[in-house]
Parts: C-alpha cells; sequence; structure tokens
C-alpha cells in the first residue's frame, strides 16, 4: 500500500461531486475525484439525464415529423426503431465524458479509478480494477455517489423481459407492447418515450393520480395527454407478483388484474449507492434506501465527511446536485457558506410534452389560506407554438390577488423547461420587484414562447382589476 493525502477526495463523478471538485480546486485545496467507472460524468451521464433526455428529444422529433401536414406530402410516415434512436443518444454521451474530462485535467484534480471503503473518518482504502488496494487519507471527504434502481428481492432483473431504468439503455429491440411499473418521473419520461415510437404502454401508478407533487391542473393535464395518445394508466395499483417465459411478462396486480406485455419497465424508486463504503463503522448509518442523512451545511455525522446529490434523497435533481456540490465545497473552503440555495428548485419532466415548474401549487396556496389569483395563457393561443405546431400545453401564472406577487409558475407544453426560468427570475427578486406587473409592463418579441408571461399577467390580472 502507498500514502497519499489530500485535502478533499470526493467519491462519485456526477454533477453533485463536480460541482464540488472545480470549487474546491479552484479555491487552492489539493482535491482527487474517485470514480468507480472508467469515465467521468456518473449514473447522470452514463444512464439517466443524458441518455433518457437525448433519446426523448429524438423521439420527439420523429413525432413531429410524422404529424406534419408539411412533411406527410413527402411521403409515408417514418419508423424509427427503438436501438437506432439510443445510438444517437450515445453520440451526446461520448460529447459530454469528452467536456467533462477536460475538466479535471485543466483544474489539476487527478481522477482515481476504483471502489472506496472508509477505514476511519480520515483513511479511504481504494480498490482498483485489477485488485490493488491503496490508503489515501483526507482533511476531508464528500460523498457524492448518486442513486440507481431500485430493485425489490423478489422481481428477477436478469430475465431478458424484465428491467429497470439502466438497463432498458441496453434494449437491443423496439418492444411491441411494454408494463411500466411506477408513474413517478422516469415511469412517465418513459411512456411518452416508447408511446412516440408507437409501442402499447400500460402505465401502473401505485398512487391515487400522476405526479402529485405538481399543481393538480399539470397533473390532470399530463394524465389526459398521454391517454389521448394511448397510454393506458391504471391508478391505486400495488404488484403481487411478476412472471416472465420466453414469450413475455406478466405482471400480477393486487387488485386481482393482469397485464401481459413484451417487456416490464421497473422504474418504482431508487437506492442510494452507499452499499460497501463501510459507512456504518464510523458512525454514518444509511436508510433503507441507502440514503445519508446530513445537516443543513451538508455535514454528515462525522463534520469531515459531507454528503450530496442523490445519496442524500430529496430533490434529486441533477440541476439541485450541481449546487449543493458547491455549496458544501464552500462551507469546506471558509467553514461556513453566506449565500443559501434557493428554496424554489424548478421542476423539469422530459415528458413529452415536458413539464417544469417553481414555487408552490394551487393546493398548497389553499392550504396556507393565502388569496391567490391565476393567470393562463394557452399555447394554441400563442403566435409562436401555432408556426412551430406545438399547440399543446399552457403558462400558468399564480400571484397574490392583494400584492400581485407571484407565487408559483407552472408550465405544461414544449420548451416548459426553459421557459419556466424567466418567471423564476422575477419571483426570486426581493418585493416589490416581484410583481405580475413586470410582465404586464415588458416588451416581448413576438412571436416568441415567452410572450406567454404577458398573456398569462393580463388574464390573471383581468381577474382583480
Amino acid at each position: 500500500m502507498s500514502d497519499q493525502h489530500y485535502d478533499t477526495l470526493v467519491l462519485g463523478s456526477g454533477p453533485a461531486g463536480e460541482g464540488a471538485a472545480m470549487k474546491l480546486a479552484k479555491g487552492g485545496q489539493r482535491v482527487a475525484m474517485i470514480e468507480r467507472l472508467s469515465e467521468v460524468g456518473g449514473g447522470c451521464t452514463h444512464w439517466g439525464t443524458i441518455p433518457s433526455k437525448a433519446l426523448r428529444h429524438n423521439v420527439r422529433r420523429l413525432m413531429e415529423y410524422n404529424s406534419s401536414a408539411l412533411f406527410r406530402e413527402a411521403g409515408e410516415p417514418r419508423h424509427v426503431s427503438f436501438q437506432t434512436m439510443l445510438r444517437h443518444a450515445r453520440s451526446v454521451i461520448d460529447q459530454q465524458v469528452g467536456l467533462r474530462s477536460g475538466f479535471y485535467l485543466r483544474n489539476n484534480v487527478p481522477v482515481l479509478t476504483g471502489e472506496g471503503r472508509f477505514e476511519d473518518e480520515h483513511t479511504l482504502a481504494l480498490t482498483g480494477a485489477d485488485g490493488r488496494t491503496e490508503r489515501l487519507t483526507a482533511r476531508h471527504f464528500l460523498i457524492a455517489t448518486g442513486s440507481r434502481p431500485y430493485r425489490p428481492a423478489d422481481v428477477d432483473f436478469s430475465h431478458p423481459r424484465i428491467c429497470d431504468s439502466d438497463q432498458i439503455l441496453s434494449l437491443e429491440h423496439t418492444p411491441r407492447s411494454l408494463i411500466i411499473y411506477g408513474a413517478g418521473v422516469i415511469g412517465s419520461e418513459y411512456a411518452s418515450i416508447f408511446r412516440g415510437l408507437g409501442v402499447k404502454v400500460d402505465l401502473i401508478n401505485t398512487r391515487e393520480r400522476m405526479l402529485a407533487f405538481l399543481d393538480d391542473e399539470i397533473s390532470d393535464a399530463i394524465s389526459y395527454h398521454l391517454r389521448e395518445h394511448g397510454v393506458v394508466i391504471r391508478h391505486r395499483e400495488q404488484y403481487q407478483s411478476i412472471e416472465a417465459d420466453d414469450d413475455g411478462v406478466t405482471l400480477y396486480l393486487q387488485s386481482g388484474k393482469r397485464v401481459r406485455g413484451d417487456l416490464l419497465l421497473w422504474a418504482n424508486g431508487r437506492s442510494g449507492n452507499t452499499d460497501g463504503m463501510g459507512l456504518e463503522h464510523i458512525g454514518i448509518q444509511p436508510n433503507g434506501r441507502g440514503q445519508v442523512e446530513v445537516n443543513d451545511d451538508f455535514q454528515t455525522a462525522q463534520p469531515s465527511i459531507y454528503a450530496i446529490g442523490d445519496v442524500v434523497g430529496y430533490p434529486s435533481l441533477a440541476s439541485a446536485a450541481y449546487d449543493q456540490g458547491r455549496y458544501a465545497a464552500t462551507h469546506m473552503l471558509e467553514g461556513h457558506c453566506e449565500y443559501r440555495l434557493a428554496h424554489d428548485v424548478p421542476t423539469g419532466i422530459y415528458t413529452i410534452p415536458e413539464i417544469s415548474s417553481v414555487g408552490r401549487t394551487e393546493g398548497e396556496l389553499t392550504d396556507a389560506q393565502i388569496p391567490y389569483e391565476i393567470g393562463h395563457a394557452f399555447f394554441k393561443d400563442l403566435a409562436r407554438a401555432q408556426i412551430s405546431g406545438q399547440t399543446v400545453g399552457m403558462l400558468k401564472l399564480l400571484f397574490h390577488a392583494d400584492t400581485l406577487e407571484l407565487l408559483g409558475i407552472h408550465c405544461f407544453g414544449d420548451q416548459a423547461a426553459e421557459i419556466v426560468h424567466i418567471g423564476q427570475a422575477i419571483m426570486a427578486q426581493p418585493a416589490p420587484n416581484n410583481t405580475l406587473r413586470y410582465f404586464m409592463n415588458t416588451t416581448f418579441n413576438y412571436p416568441t414562447m415567452a410572450e406567454g408571461y404577458r398573456v398569462a399577467a393580463l388574464n390573471g390580472y383581468n381577474r382583480v382589476a
């Protein structure tokens, strides 16, 4: 064994770990990145955000082509296989890996490949692919090892007819029918993707409604839209057992229903990647889903060891994880952090069409007894949406009925994850600058999707004027 000492060792090169490592390096620390894969980027780059969103983009373009009256004059609708779509998505992964590898090179952050296990709160044993182990010590550690799909013990994920959201990215054929168990963000996104490829989809939801954390109107909109395109959604269902054979897979539900399909995608929950790290031996006890408890500064039960990103749970977003990394790094460098992370983190759900929101929902405002009003802009009424043919969706503004303070921005439709940031910027302004009047008194380019803010603001203001 050889001894090497660092100021900080970061475990995991996804968005959380990368954000922290770059901040620490620029702050003058001697930092190293521990990554079990041969390439940087973590699950976000290789199995999660990047491949699924690249895949979704290509499917959306295919759907747009096949539904366009203009292109219909040029020929018959096109059919593209799932594996062809995946091949194009992988080119984006390669670009991301190259870009992020350059960050470590330019900032003199070595990437050490292997599996890490804590020996004590300042010592890590790193075992490489060749089986050799070296001991590394550091003043601080940062756990950013991410998460993986949750796998119940009674589901056989080794069977070719059953897969999780990581395995499906290695699928070598296009199924005729797909059962998706779990109607959360991942399940809803893949329901959109496969239905866009013409696959028959059964979406099994274990809850009362889809994406229940969203504003009810937005939740209803995505449910309606998926059903309109042929997705069968079954609410309040729990699996009893799953049987797979050479010809397909059967999902038995506790309600007595049986659902048969070519393939089953398990998309019900995720587990933190903390097993095998020896955390229990240093006083850090992950919960049943492998997640680590931290304080407001992302310190674990051992103050010298921090944890960020999916491994700490909510909000489990790549965007938030990167910010958490920079926050934790600042706390390590300075012993405190003057800025606070954004209270309102925007949600981006890449269904087809996509969903994004920031701030409070109607239900939350009603429960808090805050008098609010609503302004709508429906995409079918916006010239830019008519030009692009993306007329499904709406922008919804929630604002205080007396002060006109913006309280929530909710968007469903094409480019929703981009559109929401305009409202986010205004909501973040201190009073009295956070106001509906900003959109009423601002000139927007025409035609744009952004002018939906003016339309929605006027629509809402007319309710209280």
